[in-house]
């Protein structure tokens, strides 16, 4: 049939290859990420489940919105490195910023894999995600969810990849009674040199992500 010949832009397949997903996830190697596979390109869109300590979320990418962020976030993914991290920057009417390891050995690794900035195709409006970064160049694991209308970020280089399609909700429940590091809360370089530790003990009511899983992936192709 002509209809057969169609092309169908992004078209999402259910990853039926959950058990791939599984294995690429058991064999990433967070502590020595091999640089051919830091390199590759991730589908063009896909989804991602967020476990969480108050209730699920799920994310959707668009690689043509920032494709250097875009493939950093699913190997991150595919390879377990969210499982077990902190929400440990929620401030009201702004942001919830998560993506620093609980293990500092991994922190450590992944500190200087760095990726080039994106242009900026999308806006900084709630439920839109970014990468939180400290300046040209300098992203590496680190993103935010922006809570509200944050389109002041545009003009200073801050590209979302992905936006929250289920959940929001969620996600404004996360604990943000500690305040932004520097004015009581978390301290970036000491969660980077005890990880989970220093949190647990000293910011005991934090949200976690129990499990960040890619659910769904698709590309831009013709169906014949």
């Amino acid at each position: 049939m002509n209809a057969k010949r169609i092309f169908v832009a992004t078209s999402l397949l259910t990853l039926a290859a959950c058990s791939n997903n599984a294995q690429e996830r058991s064999t990433g190697n967070l502590l020595n990420p091999n640089p051919a596979d830091l390199a590759k390109a991730a589908p063009d869109e896909f989804k991602v489940k967020f476990e969480t300590s108050k209730g699920d979320f799920i994310v959707e990418a668009h690689r043509a919105w920032a494709p250097f962020g875009t493939d950093r976030f699913y190997y991150l993914v595919n390879n377990g490195f969210y499982d077990g991290t902190r929400f440990f920057r929620t401030l009201p009417n702004f942001v919830v910023q998560f993506g620093l390891h609980g293990s500092p050995a991994v922190s450590k690794a992944w500190e200087d894999k760095r990726i080039p900035d994106d242009s900026v195709k999308q806006s900084n409006q709630a439920g839109y995600i970014t990468y939180a970064m400290g300046g040209p160049n300098t992203r590496t694991t680190q993103i935010f969810i922006n809570k509200v209308d944050n389109s002041r970020l545009d003009a200073m280089g801050f590209a979302p990849f992905a936006k929250i399609i289920e959940g929001m909700h969620v996600v404004e429940q996360f604990y943000g009674g500690y305040g932004d590091g520097g004015r009581g809360g978390p301290n970036q370089g000491l969660i980077r040199e005890q990880g989970n530790g220093y949190l647990d003990r000293d910011f005991p009511k934090l949200d976690s992500i129990v499990k960040a899983t890619i659910i769904s992936a698709g590309y831009s192709k013709a169906v014949k």
